[in-house]
């Protein structure tokens, strides 16, 4: 059994490697920040799926009652 990580087909000593090279364009002090930023990016992607999901989930009379239509008339007293 192979317990190296199957990133892309990329093998241990190639993942070493871009994570060097990540280390020597950006340094040790702004990588933290950048995944900081990642994990919101990918937390806000995230988000927008569910929300997506659910819209598409939830069946269009449901929908169509929680939304009134523009083109309808206000109700008269």
């Amino acid at each position: 059994m192979k317990l190296t990580p199957l990133l892309l087909g990329l093998g241990t000593g190639e993942i070493i490697l871009i994570v060097l090279a990540i280390l020597l364009l950006f340094g040790a002090k702004r990588i933290p920040e950048l995944m900081k930023s990642m994990g919101k990016g990918v937390k806000n992607f995230k988000e927008g799926m569910k929300e997506v999901e659910k819209e598409i989930n939830t069946p269009a009379d449901e929908t169509a009652a929680k939304e009134p239509s523009k083109d309808a008339e206000p109700e008269s007293k």
